[in-house]
């Protein structure tokens, strides 16, 4: 039996006036927020809904691990690909590593006939620079802002941080090609075409006529506090954000008891604080079902609520088949089949003889900074000297310990335990330091008259200008994490998955292009020996733990799955341990729509332990993400098995 949810309707008509063309000029909405949001699906809901209007319609996922094809059923891949039943839309996962190749031929290409070999394997050389393929997903990117044969194209973003750093590029871009000669990304003078593509993308990103920005959320606090601070950060670019979805309240039919009320009851909070804070009209929502929302029914339930004013219909009633709910253990987690290996566990967090190195890591949503801070947490009670840190740029490791997180590591309530954030501000100015500071040194050492130092330097600054600076900063900072003194354990809380992969593999990737001598033409430091260590270390069993975090559904899991595989092919690095997330407790829910939901869980839980060779670390759902210390304490027992671990019992570690 189907309902209709109506205590958080949307507002249609105004969503509807921000998503549908007006003009006759190709139109593009832009879908962002942090991962894990179904963020995905409201962008494929909203193609589906405006091809259904008639609208020429192309869906674009720039998210470095897309979905496109589990949600529509059917391969899509890095080409324009017809969706099958729906006329009108078509949809493109841009493939980074495919639009990397595809970027060199095209710039090398037109080349050939004008310059020698010598001067084409200079440029050849310039375009395996690793930021080749940042600047090159980019350049689908703004392809696609070039489309007359579309009415209205989609953009499915990467989560919010790298969303952020996308629409920076044109003018970060534009201004590098303005200064003529070479650049990271291949001669200047040959993109004369790019440099105008890239002018008129920054002026249709700053068109609200033509250009629509939607954020898609939780209803959760957190996620309407880097809303608004996404928001600010567009704001200063010039774009505006037009439209709010929060996705996945509960439904109040199906909460009847304490633990359910009270969770509806704050989600309601806060989609008033949501409906205070932005334009109430232009703040939408949608409700949990009891299962995946994905084949066109759903997809087309979803448009019509955010898009024409409907009710949304939630099957509250129809059991599925499956048992597969488990059974309540302690404090009201659930023990899908026990955690079974919780010795393997804690062998996977624990150090040895060296410092341990702990990696969380998994599709954005799933708890992966309150997964890492738990188990950083229960180390620093063991007698461990621990620090946690964050390399995802819409961190949140304040708003979980309650206390400030900056650039360098500092204390956070807790002896043993420090944390830190990777500013990205910081980190460039610091890279762009060290090597004015390594240049100033080299040639005061040669003490050659014939070169003049101060416009060598000069030439070097201009360099450290280009975009490609921030993405090697970023790097240089997180490879220094590995020569912190002083810490038994370092747990990274990494970026969103697509990305922490593009991470893993820079220090490889970069160690390649040093060995070419090309980068700012021997001006940086040698690190070469150094990325060696680091790649080593991450790839040695006894010194690094990879762990995928997942709540038991089939696009985190299948994200989880195949990064992994990517991990093991592209880096060397095996995953050794998984995190299922938000289990629902058994002793709450008593009804069918819960009982769906735990079935399904069950499902996808005996599907993570086919699929994964790695111990299991289960975590049920809690009324309130832990916030302090004492909470996270407290969820650490329940989850970790670190809790018999007695201080003086912590073996003698040797920081590396």
């Amino acid at each position: 039996m189907t309902q209709t949810e109506q205590s958080a309707e949307s507002t249609g008509t105004s969503a509807r006036e921000i998503v549908e063309p007006s003009g006759d000029d190709t139109e593009f909405v832009f879908f962002s927020g942090k991962g894990g949001v179904g963020k995905s699906t409201v962008s494929c809901a909203t193609a589906t809904w405006l091809a259904d209007e008639e609208y020429e319609t192309l869906l674009v996922t720039t998210d470095p691990a897309p979905n496109l094809s589990d949600i529509f059923g059917q391969s899509i891949g890095h080409e324009v690909t017809a969706i099958d039943g729906i006329e009108n839309l078509s949809a493109i996962e841009i493939d980074p590593d495919t639009a990397a190749e595809e970027y060199r031929q095209e710039t090398i290409e037109p080349m050939r006939e004008l310059l020698g070999d010598e001067e084409i394997q200079t440029v050849e050389e310039q375009l395996n620079s690793p930021c080749v393929e940042e600047i090159a997903a980019f350049d689908n990117f703004v392809d696609f802002m070039d489309s007359p044969e579309y009415d209205v194209v989609v953009f499915d973003t990467a989560p919010t941080g790298h969303t952020i750093r996308l629409m920076e590029l044109p003018s970060d871009w534009n201004a590098e090609l303005e200064k003529g000669g070479s650049t990271c990304i291949g001669p200047a003078a040959s993109m004369e075409d790019r440099k105008r593509d890239y002018e008129r993308a920054i002026d249709t990103l700053q068109d609200d006529e033509r250009t629509s920005f939607a954020f898609v959320g939780k209803p959760e606090d957190s996620s309407i506090d880097e809303i608004e601070r996404s928001a600010g950060d567009l704001a200063d670019l010039g774009i505006e954000s037009q439209l709010l979805i929060l996705n996945g309240y509960l439904p109040e039919p199906v909460c009847e008891d304490p633990f359910f009320e009270g969770k509806r009851a704050d989600e309601q909070a806060v989609i008033e604080r949501a409906r205070e804070e932005f334009d109430a009209d232009a703040t939408a929502t949608y409700p949990l079902q009891p299962g995946e929302i994905a084949g066109l029914d759903l997809l087309e339930d979803v448009g019509s609520v955010l898009y024409d004013g409907a009710e949304a219909t939630v099957d509250v009633e129809t059991a599925t088949d499956g048992d597969g709910a488990g059974r309540a253990g302690p404090d009201g987690a659930t023990d899908f089949g026990s955690m079974a290996g919780a010795d393997a566990v804690v062998d996977q967090l624990t150090p040895g003889e060296e410092t341990r190195y702990l990696f969380f890591t998994g599709k954005g949503g799933v708890g992966k900074s309150t997964v890492a801070s738990t188990a950083a947490t229960k180390l620093a009670e063991a007698g461990h000297e621990t620090l946690v840190v964050t390399t995802d740029p819409a961190a949140h490791l304040e708003d979980i310990f309650g206390e400030p997180v900056g650039h360098e590591p500092t204390s956070v309530g807790q002896e043993s335990l420090d944390a830190a954030r990777i500013d990205q501000e910081k980190a460039l100015a610091e890279y762009r330091e060290g090597v004015i500071d390594h240049v100033t040194e080299m040639y005061e050492e040669r003490e050659d008259a014939q070169i003049d130092v101060d416009a060598a330097i000069a030439n070097v600054e201009e360099e450290l200008e280009s975009p490609c600076a921030e993405e090697m900063a970023a790097l240089e900072k997180f490879v220094s994490y590995f020569d912190e003194d002083g810490y038994d354990v370092v747990v990274f809380d990494t970026a969103p998955t697509g990305h922490t992969l593009r991470l893993l593999e820079l220090p490889s990737d970069w160690k390649g292009f040093m060995d070419l001598g090309s980068l700012t033409k021997g001006a940086a430091p040698a690190k070469g020996d150094q990325y060696d260590a680091v790649i080593e270390t991450m790839k040695d069993p006894e010194r690094s733990t990879f762990a995928f975090v997942m709540s038991p559904e089939y696009t985190p899991m299948m994200e989880a799955y195949r990064a992994a595989a990517d991990l093991e092919d592209q880096v060397g690095i095996e995953t050794s341990l998984v995190v299922a997330n938000y289990l629902l407790p058994e002793e709450y829910g008593d009804n069918a729509f819960f009982a769906n939901r735990r079935a399904q869980q069950a499902r996808y839980l005996e599907a993570i332990r086919d699929r994964f060779d790695a111990p299991l670390m289960l975590a049920p759902l809690r009324r309130d993400e832990p916030i302090g210390l004492d909470e996270l304490s407290a969820f650490g027992e329940e989850i970790t098995g670190l809790g018999d671990i007695a201080a003086a019992g912590a073996p003698e570690v040797t920081p590396s």
